[in-house]
C-alpha cells in the first residue's frame, strides 16, 4: 500500500467520525429544542444557541484536513502517512463521543430552561466542557502536524 493512501484513509475517517458526532449532537439538542418550543417559545434565542454547540466539531474535522493538508503529497513517507492515520483517527473519535455527550447536556439544559429555571449560562459551561477534549485533540493533531 502507497503510504499516501493510508493517510487519506485517516483524513476521511477523522471527516467521517466528526461529522457524525456533530449530526448527532446537534439532532439530541435540536430535538430537545423542538419539545421546549412547546413550553417556552419566547426562549427560542437560548434553545437555538445550545442547539447549534455540537456542530463545532465537525468543524474541528474539517479544520484538522487543513492543518495536515501541506503533508498529503505523493511523496509521503510510511513514517508521515502512519503519524497523520493515528492523529486523525484520534481526532475524529473525540469529536464524536465530545458532539454526541455535548448533545446530550445541552438538551438538559433546553429542557430545564423550558421549565423556568435560569440555566442557559450554566448549560454552556458545561457544554464546553465536553468540548474541551475535542480542542485537545485538535491541538494534538496540530502538534504533530509540526513535527513531520
Amino acid at each position: 500500500m502507497e503510504p499516501i493512501i493510508l493517510a487519506y484513509i485517516g483524513v476521511g475517517l477523522m471527516l467521517a467520525l466528526s461529522g457524525i458526532g456533530s449530526v448527532y449532537g446537534v439532532t439530541i439538542s435540536g430535538n430537545a429544542s423542538v419539545g421546549a418550543l412547546k413550553k417556552d417559545p419566547d426562549k427560542f434565542g437560548n434553545y437555538m444557541v445550545l442547539s447549534a454547540l455540537s456542530g463545532t466539531q465537525g468543524l474541528y474535522g474539517f479544520l484538522g484536513y487543513f492543518l495536515l493538508s501541506g503533508y498529503l503529497t505523493p511523496d509521503i513517507s510510511m513514517y508521515q502517512a502512519a503519524a497523520i492515520f493515528g492523529v486523525t483517527i484520534a481526532l475524529g473519535l473525540a469529536c464524536l463521543f465530545s458532539a454526541f455527550r455535548q448533545g446530550q447536556i445541552c438538551a438538559n439544559g433546553i429542557a430545564g430552561i423550558a421549565s423556568g429555571h435560569d440555566l442557559f449560562g450554566k448549560t454552556m459551561i458545561l457544554a464546553v466542557f465536553a468540548e474541551l477534549y475535542a480542542i485537545i485533540a485538535l491541538a494534538a493533531l496540530f502538534l504533530v502536524g509540526q513535527t513531520l
